[in-house]
């Protein structure tokens, strides 16, 4: 049977993560590494095993304009992470952020699933986006009970009517924690791996002290 156990008491890893493409995850994972390494001074790695890898391209983009980089963006397959975990292991007082593929049909996710210490799923509220990310929700609570799931409402739109997203926030909460959301504005776009625009601070504070305090504040030590 596969451990569950966290990888060390020094390292902690969070997946951000949900069945549908586009719903946000890359965004996210720059917002808490960004917040993770200029608010709280941590130690932060960041995997993207996204198949698109807008990370890692972001990342080598502010290479080239000579920027020192807050921390280090990988680009890796879901077959590299046993080597990585031993590697990660060994690692103290780090946070590693991994921005998991839009799909769930690879087995190579369940390693990655066991392991994991939190997970961080953001979803719209349309329709396909609540279905996919129930079943996303059930896959990781089958790999993984220990590791606390906490969805973060992405992209909300003005237009999203009061009674459709308390029902939604309902079913959600059988499976794990509904975070403040994030309202969908264009300013999220000149997020990078240096930078969270200042304009944005008074919409992702509440959702980001949050996961810090009640997740991450308690697992790694300073």
């Amino acid at each position: 049977p596969l451990s569950t156990t966290p990888l060390t008491q020094c390292t902690m890893l969070i997946l951000i993560g949900n069945q549908k493409g586009g719903a946000g995850k890359s965004t996210l994972t720059l917002l808490l590494a960004n917040y993770l390494a200029q608010q709280h001074d941590r130690r932060v790695t960041v995997l993207d095993m996204d198949h698109q890898q807008s990370l890692s391209a972001k990342a080598e983009k502010a290479k080239i304009l000579e920027n020192e980089p807050l921390y280090e963006i990988v680009p890796a397959d879901l077959g590299h992470f046993p080597a990585m975990q031993r590697k990660l292991e060994k690692s103290r007082n780090e946070i590693v952020l991994v921005d998991l593929p839009g799909k769930m049909d690879d087995d190579g996710l369940i390693p990655i699933f066991a392991a994991a210490d939190a997970v961080l799923c953001p979803f719209a509220f349309d329709e396909f986006s609540v279905d996919s990310t129930l079943l996303f929700a059930m896959v990781i609570g089958k790999i993984n009970s220990r590791a606390p799931l906490v969805f973060v409402p992405n992209r909300i739109k003005n237009t999203v009517k009061y009674e459709t997203r308390t029902e939604v926030e309902k079913v959600l909460r059988v499976f794990g924690t509904v975070a403040p959301g994030l309202p969908d504005r264009i300013d999220f776009q000149r997020v990078n791996s240096l930078h969270t625009p200042s304009i944005l601070y008074p919409v992702i504070l509440p959702l980001l002290d949050l996961i810090y305090d009640q997740y991450i504040a308690k697992q790694v030590s300073p």
